[in-house]
């Protein structure tokens, strides 16, 4: 099958698991074409079917902006029409949904049928989707999609919450590949990062107040007064300067790391003793799954989809959002023993095991071939 993959190139969620999908699918032979507006972060170096299509953005003089969603619209266009695509898969609605909806509307002019799929991810629901003056088209363009798929139960929730939607949503989970944390092996870098046998804490993310790092860096602070610890942050946003300012204020700094950005953060996961994610809102958690498929555990907020993914007191805990204490507590009952620590790093990666790769791509191909089989039946 000829898959158009349409997607945000960066280091979030979305992107990561729309390109990762894309990869596995080439790998079982299918055919695979990225189309965004720079290479995918994750996308790696040439491979076997895959295929990446650059939207290329220009000035316009007449406008403020440039109109991307036409430009992505018209690389849609000429991507099916020359490949003879089968179907297109967007991740995160906006504007992905509406230039899929757009161009399809103009291959059928052209005597072209092709399906498409929506993936919601969940900040183009929970928090884009939700300002009214994108409402209208996101709500139309679902509405239209010929699939849409939603990574958690609680996204799924929020989407007919937050919008008018009448489509049948289908959660599929992101997934986590199990083989590549098990080639994680890092030994000597933990000796750099622990020289004295402590503890290592880490956290992943785009440094915005949603995620609510300072909570982790509190926590942190009081963990240290009992425990040997080091704390890695990986990731780089608007809060940065205001975390490293924290870490001054509550004496951490010598234990605190800002790493930046990583194009494989799973290298950190695996030399870490225990995941940190306190967001306010988290539609799945996907570095949460990532840290127990290196068999580390999570402290987490009780929001979104996370409890989707982290098992209360098996793979880790979770608290009310903000409550620096208990999460504290919790982070104390997994780091208080090596064998209660051993016990927590096994179950987190049983848990991680629920969302094997495998697992989930087949759920995607099931789908694919429906609505392909679905179109030429409509339009025989």
């Amino acid at each position: 099958m000829k898959i158009g993959m349409v997607l945000y190139p960066t280091f979030g969620g979305s992107g990561i698991v729309a390109t990762e999908l894309g990869k596995s699918l080439a790998q079982k032979g299918h055919e695979i074409h990225f189309i965004t507006y720079r290479e995918p972060v994750r996308l790696g170096g040439f491979a076997k079917g895959v295929f990446y299509h650059e939207v290329r953005i220009s000035d316009y003089p007449l406008f403020d902006y440039s109109p991307y969603e036409l430009v992505l619209t018209s690389k849609l266009i000429e991507v099916v029409e020359f490949y003879n695509l089968d179907i297109l898969h967007v991740h995160y609605a906006i504007p992905h949904a509406s230039a899929a909806f757009l161009a399809q509307r103009i291959l059928k002019e052209k005597g072209i049928n092709i399906p498409y799929v929506t993936t919601l991810h969940g900040t183009d629901i929970t928090l884009v989707g939700r300002e009214k003056s994108f409402e209208p088209v996101i709500t139309f363009a679902i509405n239209k999609s010929n699939g849409v798929t939603a990574v958690s139960k609680s996204l799924k929730e929020d989407t007919y919450k937050y919008f008018d939607v009448e489509r049948e949503i289908q959660v599929i989970y992101n997934f986590v590949d199990l083989a590549m944390a098990d080639s994680m092996h890092y030994g000597e870098l933990k000796k750099d990062y622990a020289p004295n046998g402590e503890y290592i804490i880490s956290h992943i993310s785009n440094f915005r107040k949603v995620k609510r790092i300072e909570d982790i860096i509190r926590v942190f602070s009081k963990l240290k007064e009992k425990i040997p610890l080091k704390l890695l942050l990986v990731g780089d946003g608007p809060q940065r300067f205001e975390l490293q300012q924290l870490c001054k204020r509550l004496g951490t700094c010598d234990s605190v790391t800002f790493l930046g950005k990583l194009e494989n953060p799973m290298t950190i996961l695996a030399i870490s003793d225990l995941y940190m994610l306190t967001s306010n809102h988290e539609s799945f958690g996907l570095s949460a799954l990532e840290a127990m498929a290196c068999g580390v555990p999570v402290i987490s907020s009780n929001v979104g989809g996370i409890s989707e993914v982290n098992e209360h007191g098996y793979s880790g805990f979770l608290s009310d959002v903000g409550d620096v204490e208990d999460m504290t507590k919790n982070a104390l009952k997994i780091l208080e023993s090596k064998e209660t620590l051993a016990q927590f790093k096994s179950n987190a990666r049983k848990q991680a095991e629920k969302f094997e790769k495998s697992l989930i791509i087949e759920q995607y191909e099931k789908l694919y071939f429906k609505l392909v089989e679905e179109m030429r039946s409509d339009n025989a």
